[in-house]
């Protein structure tokens, strides 16, 4: 099982790799020949944010991809990070990258949400604090 995890993940890095490399040269052509007009480039800004943000979550499926390969290397590949238990094997063919099992994810998505309000609280709370001294000089 770990030598076809193992070729899977490979070639999703390979995949993966040579998307960026293909994006990379297709936006460095572009932006050498096209000239146009305000409204072009804006359409242009707008494309390259967004070839910006595929890239950013590219380099961090790849990042995890090395930390999947690594596992594999030490024996660890396929064990749940929360509870330690093994990941389903029809999760990892999904998913080889899994690092938590399906029951801790589920947890983990049902928290994040109540995580979430509570830092956005603690930042809400704390610009309210600084108004307030502002006020106060």
């Amino acid at each position: 099982m770990y030598e076809s995890a193992k070729e899977l993940l490979l070639k999703m890095k390979e995949d993966i790799l040579n998307e960026i490399i293909e994006s990379m040269k297709e936006e460095s052509s572009k932006s050498r020949f096209e000239l146009g007009d305000i409204m072009d480039l804006a359409g242009d800004e707008r494309d390259r944010e967004l070839s910006l943000l595929l890239c950013d979550r590219d380099r961090k499926k790849i990042i995890e991809i090395e930390e999947a390969l690594e596992k594999i290397e030490e024996g660890t590949y396929g064990v749940c990070e929360r509870c330690r238990k093994k990941i389903n094997e029809n999760r990892l063919k999904v998913m080889p990258f899994a690092r938590l099992c399906v029951p801790c994810k589920s947890e983990l998505e049902k928290e994040e949400p109540k995580i979430k309000r509570v830092s956005e609280g603690v930042v809400y709370r704390n610009l309210v604090y600084m108004d307030t001294e502002e006020d106060e000089d």
